[in-house]
């Protein structure tokens, strides 16, 4: 029976995915465990910690066992708030192997995201590092949980306070556990389940949850992984947020799981503490967004480096400007720059490798799949003529057909015969690949973290100086955008810190706060009374210009 809030895929489709071999009705953590056993004695992790496959398989599993002793078991939710380190893995690895269901947020979360992710999927656990950077986590951990109706467990990447509820990861991964494996194969774990809750890049306040199943989320890595030149040799540097989507599935750690490959774990994305780590652990894939990219290439030490062993670099999240591939392919002369066009909801393009170096650089690659369904669309819902802009609509067999628990959202974000309408702007190039032209989605794309707007504004609307507000993107060099809050006062105009404290009272994570304030008598209407954001967005945009040349 399909979980409660789950869209399942029509039957007919699910019935061709299956008898492509696309679906194999394997979980992901039978999947998973298969590799760790065929790559046993090779290296799977070579930073921070150097641990084989047969290691971090025996820890997992451990792991597990003592999850089930906790009450956690198949279609558990977990929200997983854990940054790059080894216990993100080992954690991930146990709760495939027991089917419950991580949700993946980020580090840069705070109160008003965790909250109502732990109390919207029901989590029963919430796992945290002991510390991390200058934020209080643990504390915080403590007044999520007295907050909670649902959550009933911390999990600890660190040592675990002597709190009732607290448990640290690594005790358990080396704990003997109360159950033998026999206990995990006796688990019944659907694989038409979700296998993980990824979050959208969406529009409409707090980021919309995508249930991505076993039987597509398997598939999702082993395609892409198919056309990324890994090798069992590789090593893939993993400086991004490793439980967002591309890092971590888009060919992320699981293709290179499947290959033996290794994995090595940053931290930070900072060139002083990533390039040590390319030279040393000899790492062959980068899987980068823009603004990272743009700040190793100016960094003034990193010619300092040996960056021989690099042979593939991905970049998503934004789009990835030619002058920049070609700067980067400069930089890391025996790599070649391969964009990934994808998005947590399924869908996935890639350039190859054998592209013309043109097409490489101009394009964002087409889909990975044969029964990736790919449309772009005009404003009356229409195809657009070959080479046109459009929006792109999509349906596949690891693209999701619903959003958890929002019939009314998933009303608009899907055609009546379950096309996804992503609100990214494409046109066909024609080689066969797309070129990104923008989106239509009223979002803020800061160095490929995607912000609502709607969710900023919500929150900003609250101030007692706000009247009215409109938050729209400003071009930035490094990070591609930046939020600018344009406000139309009540009394006094507050200032900028006026606003972002609010924001931090509120809980709201710190890279979505606005980072510029102007004040307007009024917000420009449309006819129809929407706010014309574009308008706002040039305006800014050649307010920073002037401000430019005038320093100039």
């Amino acid at each position: 029976m399909a979980m409660e809030g789950v869209t399942p895929f029509p039957q007919e489709f699910a019935a061709r995915y299956r008898q492509l071999g696309y679906w194999r009705d394997e979980t992901l953590g039978n999947v998973i465990g298969g590799w760790m056993r065929e790559h046993a004695e090779r290296v799977a992790i070579r930073h921070p910690v150097e641990w084989t496959y047969g290691e971090l398989d025996a820890r997992a599993g451990r792991l597990a066992r003592n999850l089930l002793a906790l009450g956690l078991g198949p279609r558990s939710r977990v929200v997983v708030h854990l940054p790059n380190v080894p216990e993100f893995l080992e954690l991930y690895l146990a709760l495939q192997y027991i089917g419950a269901i991580p949700l993946m947020a980020l580090p840069a979360h705070r109160e008003h995201e965790i909250g109502h992710y732990v109390e919207f999927v029901e989590a029963e656990a919430y796992a945290v590092p002991a510390s991390f950077g200058r934020f209080d986590f643990l504390e915080f951990a403590r007044g999520i949980r007295s907050n909670s109706t649902c959550l009933r467990h911390v999990l600890v990447a660190g040592p675990a306070p002597a709190d009732e509820g607290f448990v640290s990861i690594g005790d358990l991964a080396e704990q003997d556990p109360a159950f033998g494996p026999e206990a995990l194969e006796a688990l019944e774990i659907d694989p038409d389940d979700p296998c993980v809750f990824q979050l959208s890049g969406g529009t409409t306040g707090i980021p919309k949850v995508i249930p991505r199943t076993h039987n597509d989320y398997a598939f999702n890595s082993h395609l892409i992984g198919s056309v990324n030149d890994i090798r069992p040799d590789d090593v893939l540097l993993v400086a991004a947020p490793i439980g967002h989507n591309f890092p971590l599935a888009s060919p992320g750690v699981q293709a290179f799981f499947e290959f033996g490959a290794s994995v090595a774990l940053s931290t930070t994305p900072r060139a002083a503490e990533v390039m040590p780590i390319i030279e040393r652990c000899r790492v062959t894939h980068l899987e980068v967004v823009p603004a990272m990219i743009i700040g190793w290439l100016n960094d003034e030490h990193l010619a300092d480096h040996d960056l021989s062993s690099v042979r593939v670099i991905n970049s998503g999240g934004q789009k990835y400007q030619r002058e920049t591939k070609i700067r980067t392919e400069e930089a890391f002369a025996n790599a070649k720059v391969q964009e990934v066009f994808g998005m947590a909801e399924g869908l996935l393009m890639i350039s190859r490798l054998d592209d013309p170096a043109d097409v490489r650089y101009e394009t964002a690659g087409r889909p990975i799949c044969p029964e990736d369904e790919v449309q772009l669309v005009g404003e009356d819902g229409g195809p657009v003529e070959p080479g046109e802009v459009g929006e792109l609509i999509c349906r596949g067999p690891y693209t999701l057909r619903g959003y958890y628990k929002v019939p009314e959202v998933n009303a608009r974000s899907f055609t009546a015969d379950g096309f996804y309408m992503s609100g990214d702007l494409l046109r066909l190039h024609p080689s066969g690949n797309y070129i990104v032209e923008g989106r239509r989605k009223d979002l803020v794309n800061r160095g490929g973290e995607k912000i609502s707007a709607e969710e900023v504004e919500d929150l900003l609307l609250s101030h007692p100086a706000v009247k009215m507000v409109a938050c729209v993107p400003m071009p930035d060099p490094v990070l591609g955008e930046r939020m600018c809050a344009f406000v139309v006062p009540r009394g006094a105009p507050p200032a900028l810190a006026d606003l972002t404290g609010l924001l931090a009272e509120r809980g709201l994570a710190r890279f979505k706060h606005p980072e510029r304030v102007e004040v307007v008598d009024e917000l420009p209407l449309s006819p129809f009374g929407k706010v014309q954001k574009n308008v706002l967005a040039k305006r800014v945009a050649d307010l920073l210009e002037v401000e430019s040349l005038s320093r100039a």
